[in-house]
């Protein structure tokens, strides 16, 4: 059997992406709830909140070094896998990517070591600007990113001469039209995952009663956020949704299962998309619901996936079911969001031992939304690299043979493999041993031993039997 090397290639792109993707995401919303709580101690000088800066400046400092890890690699595949596009759109990518290192980068590393490792050692208020300064990298990270991978699905200020893109507006091509709605949409999707993370933990500790005031603090802020910004994902997503359909029509068709252009289009709850046969099997929908979504029509026009050629249609199954996916986990999430507020207007919030029981079930599904998410994103592209412009058989490296493109899937496979599972297991035995004693924490805020990597802030052995602490 031949093997192609343009599928392994992307496979390999997509596997390392959605690895990687689960730890910023998170890291961008936990980096502000740190800041939050260094702030709210800052001001107050109540422990709790200190205590809860420590511990959650822990799991950060692993999940931080793990996001490290997978994201250096990324960026060898452009000259590995895909050399023909680093080359045609190094004027663009190469200076953007250059603008996260020296802005985002460079912030972090000035101010990372700081928060990890200067608690008792610097003055409360230089490391609370130390935390607010992490947490701003982070975002000046995503949004030099998001404004690459944006250009990517809208390009604009540029023009392709010669299979090169030579940049005509930087405004337009850093602005690019998806970026505001895509960066808003990765934003707040980070806040909703830092925040069910937070509250899951929060609500494991309840269950065994470890902690209770703190993690009643923690618990409740986190409710109340994700309140807010659970119901506010879905209208941004619905603005998203319209922008998609403005610039890339047979991405939204596909999102839909939608083949035949028209009007009155029904909502797919339920099909099995046959796109040799350009059509779905076992079609269950809302009649006209899609229109009024996608239009604000009853009976608003929605191109369909037909438009274009079969070569240029994106694999439809793979999108269809991955945004019903993202959605249901969002409709979930609004649901047990407003199930807090209900719980606590009844005064059970934390009494509810099912609740709290949901919440811990809740931890896994918002980084199952955004994976889901990116995969709707990407795949419905297909087959164009940049929208309209270069297809991904364009973007690939002349050289690359299959064996040697299903060699180095495979080495990131098991790499990463190992990656993961360490990773998480230590991570496991850093929430496991949970927020350190008030006189264990002083100690270790005045160890003198000199750190040397971001993991020594978890100050959790790897092997050692975990004992935790009730308080």
């Amino acid at each position: 059997m031949e093997l192609d090397p343009l599928m392994l290639s992307r496979i390999q792109f997509a596997f390392v992406v959605c690895f990687h993707t689960i730890f910023p995401v998170f890291t961008i919303g936990l980096a502000s709830y740190i800041a939050l709580l260094h702030g709210l101690f800052f001001k107050t000088q109540n422990p709790a909140w200190d205590r809860l800066a420590a511990f959650w400046t822990r799991v950060f400092a692993v999940v931080f070094a793990m996001g490290v890890v997978s994201g250096i690699v990324m960026s060898f595949q452009f000259g590995t896998n895909w050399s023909n596009f680093s080359l045609a759109a190094s004027n663009f990518i190469g200076p953007v990517l250059s603008y996260e290192v020296v802005t985002a980068f460079f912030l972090e590393a000035a101010f990372l070591g700081v928060l990890l490792f200067g608690r008792g050692k610097v003055p409360e208020g230089v490391h609370l600007f130390a935390a607010i300064m992490v947490a701003v990298g982070t975002f000046i990270s995503a949004f030099w990113i998001l404004s690459a991978n944006s250009w990517m699905h809208t390009p604009a200020g540029v023009e392709l001469i010669d299979n090169r893109f030579h940049v005509t507006s930087w405004s337009a091509a850093i602005f690019n039209p998806s970026f505001p709605y895509r960066f808003t949409h990765m934003a707040v999707a980070s806040f909703i995952t830092g925040g069910f993370v937070v509250a899951g933990v929060s609500a494991w500790f309840l269950l065994r009663g470890r902690d209770v005031p703190a993690n009643r603090r923690a618990l409740s802020m986190c409710l109340w956020l994700l309140m807010v910004l659970t119901p506010a994902q879905a209208v941004i997503g619905d603005y998203h949704g319209l922008n998609t359909l403005e610039h890339q029509p047979t991405k939204v068709a596909a999102m839909e299962g939608h083949w035949e252009t028209s009007g009155s289009v029904p909502l797919l709850l339920f099909a099995i998309p046959d796109q040799q046969a350009q059509e779905n099997r076992f079609a269950i929908g809302i009649p006209h619901l899609a229109s009024i979504i996608l239009t604000h029509s009853l009976d608003g026009e929605i191109p369909g996936i037909s438009e274009v050629a079969p070569e240029e249609q994106p694999p439809v199954a793979l999108v269809f079911w991955s945004f019903r996916v993202m959605v249901g986990i969002g409709l979930i999430m609004i649901a047990v969001s407003f199930a807090g507020l209900v719980l606590r207007r009844r005064g059970r919030i934390f009494e509810s031992e099912l609740f709290l029981k949901t919440l811990v079930g809740m931890i896994s599904l918002p980084f199952l939304a955004v994976l889901a998410g990116w995969i709707v994103t990407e795949s419905g592209r297909a087959p164009w690299l940049v929208y309209g412009m270069m297809t991904h058989a364009e973007g690939l490296t002349p050289s690359l043979t299959g064996p040697v493109a299903l060699f180095s899937l495979i080495g990131y496979v098991l790499v990463y493999a190992v990656v993961f599972y360490s990773g998480i297991y230590y991570l496991t035995r850093v929430v496991r041993n949970g927020m350190l004693p008030a006189r264990a924490q002083a100690e270790t805020d005045q160890d003198a031993d000199r750190p040397k990597r971001p993991l020594s802030a978890a100050h959790t052995p790897f092997d050692d039997d975990v004992e935790p602490v009730r308080s």
